[in-house]
């Protein structure tokens, strides 16, 4: 089983991505927010909540959302247990992919977390 935690810019760990479950990110608690599909991040009510690229979650905006360890700016929180994963839902249909935005350097004003679940609205 394989856990990729990802980081708020704080260096908290809030979500991860599931590889081993098509892709899927759940949050700490164990709740499904969004999934991979090749770089673009999709909630489960069909919405492109953005890009993971480079170890970065990148918004529409351009700005960064959201880190891997290796990426992080600063310090890595520890990462402490997991809850057990809820069910996912159903997968509504994709809406397309804006543009690509102009990385920038800034951060993005809303938490990783709170983007993600976006997706599960």
């Amino acid at each position: 089983m394989r856990e990729v935690a990802l980081f708020e810019p704080s260096g908290e760990p809030t979500v991860y991505i599931a590889a081993d479950e098509d892709l899927t990110i759940y949050s700490w608690d164990g709740q499904p927010l969004a999934y991979l599909n090749k770089e673009h991040i999709y909630g489960f009510n069909g919405k492109h909540l953005g890009w993971f690229e480079e170890g970065i979650v990148w918004d529409h905006a351009g700005c960064r959302v959201g880190y891997v360890r290796e990426t992080l700016p600063v310090y890595a929180q520890y990462e402490s247990y997991k809850s057990y994963k809820s069910y996912k839902p159903y997968k509504s249909y994709q809406e397309y992919a804006p543009y690509k935005p102009y990385r920038s350097l800034s951060e993005s004003s809303i938490p990783l977390l709170a983007h993600l679940r976006m997706g599960a609205e």
